[in-house]
């Protein structure tokens, strides 16, 4: 079932525009995310650590795709935002806090929200 998954994953990657790949992004850190949450509340250290560098791996991916340049005081915000998420989930990991899990993942899926609000016909800009 891994290894199915695994080809599905990566045949929908190849086929992907630049805005679904950011979609999938933001669908893979939330499913770490809640991944993480259970993880904590199983008192599951592996899992929880597993999963939450996992989310942390793709806010970071996220915040590396940020074009500074071209983005302009919006690309500044997501940084700052993507830095702040980056830094809580340390903190929620040292506390084992699901609270900030929760709060990350709401920040998450706003960021997601104004993403998927994004015409069709501007995906390619």
């Amino acid at each position: 079932m891994q290894a199915y998954r695994k080809v599905d994953i990566e045949s929908q990657v190849a086929a992907a525009s630049p805005h679904r790949l950011v979609q999938m992004l933001f669908n893979g850190a939330l499913e770490r995310l809640a991944r993480t949450r259970y993880a904590m509340e199983q008192n599951d250290m592996a899992l929880k650590g597993e999963q939450l560098n996992k989310a942390q791996g793709i806010i970071s991916g996220l915040r590396g795709s940020l074009d500074m340049e071209q983005g302009g005081e919006i690309s500044q915000n997501l940084d700052a935002l993507y830095d702040y998420m980056t830094r809580q989930l340390a903190a929620a990991n040292m506390a084992n806090d699901v609270n900030i899990i929760d709060e990350i993942s709401g920040l998450l899926r706003e960021v997601k929200a104004g993403w998927d609000a994004i015409p069709a016909d501007m995906h390619h800009k």
